[in-house]
């Protein structure tokens, strides 16, 4: 089967700044439950994903290009460690772990992200 993605302008996602363009690349109910979201994810300059929690899944971005800055909770303080991150990066954020990023950058940041599930977790 082939078939055109599809896009989502969402303002403020998960509380961020500006507008990300999201392209969906597998829906939701093709995940059969062991995810929520497969994407191409396009944040233009300024922009940014908000501060959120993974509870039940998590969501490694992969940096496809541009570049940006990526805040992470690695401790249980709650603590934001900021990385500037790049093209060919991963960003990986474990189960119940707190995330954002921004573009920085003049152009566009690009990444694919994907969430999915704890082993056992069904969002279905």
């Amino acid at each position: 089967m082939i078939r055109e993605v599809t896009c989502t302008d969402v303002d403020g996602l998960a509380g961020g700044k500006g507008t990300a363009h999201v392209y969906h690349i597998v829906p939701k109910d093709e995940l059969y439950g062991h995810g929520r979201l497969y994407a191409r994810v396009v944040l233009p300059s300024g922009s940014s994903v908000g501060w959120h929690q993974h509870v039940h899944d998590t969501e490694p971005y992969y940096i496809l290009s541009g570049e940006g800055d990526f805040y992470e909770a690695r401790t249980g303080d709650g603590e934001r460690v900021k990385t500037h991150v790049h093209a060919g990066q991963v960003c990986v954020i474990n189960v119940g772990e707190w995330h954002c990023i921004e573009n920085t950058s003049d152009g566009d940041l690009e990444f694919m992200a994907l969430i999915y599930n704890e082993p056992g977790y069904d969002n279905r």
